[in-house]
């Protein structure tokens, strides 16, 4: 068995080194400001051990971008966040290219996700827009069954034959559930009628991951995970257009004891890991140092 290394964090990383304060318009606004930043941090990972860098198109959301004038910068933000992953991955010489999609409206709020007939279109277009760049395309913290539906339905009327990767964000307390509270099991036919190419779990908490792993491996996909650090969505996060200042990463998660739990997913069968927010390079050196050691990854 070889798994694939995903990278960890871009958004928080992103904001960590801008070093700026935070604003609703999160690791766009860092990306717009410092130009070249992104293409150090994909740089770090690749030389960590990354065998894919995951775009900074997460939140570039036409909905995100309204409320500060800036729609008009769809296009152009989607081409700088794969040029600075191309340019990272051309000078490592090897690597492929996740092209991110976060949820519409907002993340970890599924009550917001609007309907079918907005959100198929708008998916497509930004499946459209992150595969002239990309290997693969990676919807992200997917937070309900309809959030599924709709984001495969997008990918299939954007056409582009790359594969879909879809990775969903879990209860933190009940990683048999979704952020939504419907069950994960429910995804599954979901994904067997929807053309995916992957199932994941990513942003829940560590310790959530190993029941959804379970649950994946009946799906007969490729499947994996990789957590956030957080200590806990905080009820400010949850507020419209919330900055990432009102989350706490957690003092009980380094490099060590993070790949002690992605260690334990790989045993569960996992064959695509690596980190979400509040996990950086360190984390995924020690992950690749560990699955080397183990015989499971170059």
């Amino acid at each position: 068995m070889s798994v694939t290394l995903l990278d960890g964090g871009i958004g928080q990383e992103m904001v960590a080194r801008a070093g700026d304060r935070p604003t609703p318009l999160w690791s766009t606004r860092a990306m717009m400001d410092h130009p070249g930043l992104l293409q150090g941090i994909h740089t770090d990972y690749f030389a960590a051990g990354a065998d894919i860098a995951t775009t900074n198109t997460y939140a570039i959301h036409r909905d995100r971008l309204a409320p500060d004038g800036l729609e008009h910068l769809f296009a152009p933000l989607h081409a700088t966040a794969l040029a600075e992953a191309q340019s990272a991955r051309d000078a490592h010489g090897a690597g492929r290219i996740a092209g991110s999609i976060g949820p519409l409206a907002a993340t970890y709020r599924p009550e917001l996700h609007p309907d079918a007939a907005t959100a198929v279109p708008l998916y497509a277009e930004m499946v459209r827009m992150v595969a002239p760049g990309a290997d693969l395309v990676l919807f992200e913290s997917v937070a309900s069954l309809s959030h599924a539906e709709t984001a495969l339905a997008g990918a299939a009327a954007a056409a582009t034959g790359l594969p879909v990767w879809l990775s969903a964000t879990l209860d933190d307390e009940d990683g048999t559930r979704l952020r939504s509270g419907e069950a994960v099991a429910d995804l599954l036919p979901i994904l067997d009628g929807g053309g995916a190419a992957a199932v994941l779990a990513n942003c829940s908490a560590p310790e959530a991951m190993p029941p959804a792993l379970e649950v994946f491996a009946r799906s007969g996909l490729p499947f994996g995970a990789y957590a956030n650090g957080f200590t806990m969505i905080t009820k400010a996060f949850l507020e419209n257009r919330p900055t990432s200042d009102t989350l706490t990463a957690r003092r009980d998660m380094g490099p060590e004891i993070y790949a002690d739990h992605v260690m334990a997913w790989v045993g569960q069968g996992a064959t695509i890991v690596g980190g979400c927010c509040e996990t950086g390079p360190a984390h995924i050196a020690e992950i690749a140092r560990r699955l080397r050691e183990a015989g499971l990854h170059d």
